[in-house]
């Protein structure tokens, strides 16, 4: 007697399959704390300029002078962690990662906050608390405040995910130049003019006879805000100020002038840091038209 076959039916997958994930490889610890570095200097320069604008018990200095010198701090660790990966020959994709994620916070979130806390502070009704900028104010001027804080949000995220995508490795070589201003550059433009701004507050002898001007600079940050987002998401390319400017290995004529911007900072660092990273922020688009010059010079000299 034959026993009937039994046709054997495939297994259905549940609901419930686990599915491989890929396993994070080890992470080294000194980049990796200068990176949570620069995020927690992010943070604490929001929770600074959230404050009531005014004296603190650091230095008696302002509230939004605390924060500036934080996105400072931050721009420290961030220049530092990825030479230290380098060094230690310990880079890879989760610090890459989690570098991208500490910049959007110091050099995105913070800087249009602060600006944001400024301008509230001349162009709100309270002049310590600010409560009309916002996407719900009723005045126009104070919903574009509000709306030019955001594009420069959105215009570092952009860049930062650009520079990731594009940059093809981690060495030195591949970050000699930025296609567009970098996210580190916008935010020191943006919170040396403020730093700026607050110590010429605190320094002016007579409030009533700058109180024009002081409001007149705070208004006009903002604008300089929309010009910082439009340049870090262009193809202006800009150069990588410390593997170029702070390389090993010059000669002596170099170090000398090394030393003038370093006298210049530890005497009036609120105007040096300013005016360094505005000409920094302008350095890209008067390279670009001084190659665009040359360009057409070579071509009217070709035709002729």
């Amino acid at each position: 007697m034959t026993r009937p076959t039994v046709i054997s039916r495939p297994m259905r997958k549940t609901r419930f399959s686990r599915t491989r994930t890929r396993k994070v490889p080890p992470i080294s610890m000194v980049p990796t704390l200068l990176t949570l570095g620069n995020l927690i200097c992010g943070f604490a320069a929001i929770h600074y300029a959230a404050k009531p604008v005014g004296p603190t018990s650091i230095f008696e200095w302002s509230t939004l002078t605390v924060s500036g010198i934080l996105i400072f701090i931050g721009m420290f660790f961030d220049a530092i962690d990825g030479s230290v990966a380098r060094l230690t020959k310990s880079t890879s994709d989760v610090g890459a990662m989690l570098d991208c994620l500490a910049d959007i916070v110091t050099f995105g979130v913070a800087p249009a906050f602060m600006m944001l806390r400024l301008v509230d502070v001349y162009y709100g009704a309270d002049a310590t608390q600010g409560t009309l900028i916002g996407p719900d104010a009723d005045d126009v001027f104070a919903k574009a405040i509000w709306g030019t804080a955001a594009v420069y949000l959105c215009c570092a995220a952009l860049r930062l995910a650009r520079f990731r995508v594009e940059t093809p490795s981690d060495d030195i070589e591949s970050h000699r130049f930025f296609d567009g201003l970098p996210t580190p550059g916008a935010a020191g433009a943006v919170a040396s003019l403020i730093v700026l701004h607050q110590h010429l507050l605190a320094k002016s002898p007579d409030a009533s006879s700058s109180a024009v001007f002081e409001k007149a600079f705070a208004l006009g940050i903002p604008f300089v805000t929309l010009l910082c987002a439009i340049a870090m998401v262009s193809r202006i390319r800009y150069a990588h100020f410390v593997n170029r400017y702070l390389a090993p290995k010059r000669d002596f004529s170099y170090m000398a002038r090394v030393i003038v911007p370093i006298v210049f900072v530890s005497n009036w660092p609120q105007i040096t840091l300013a005016v360094g990273f505005t000409a920094y922020a302008l350095s890209g688009p008067i390279s670009s038209l001084g190659l665009m010059r040359a360009n057409s010079r070579q071509r009217r000299e070709s035709t002729e």
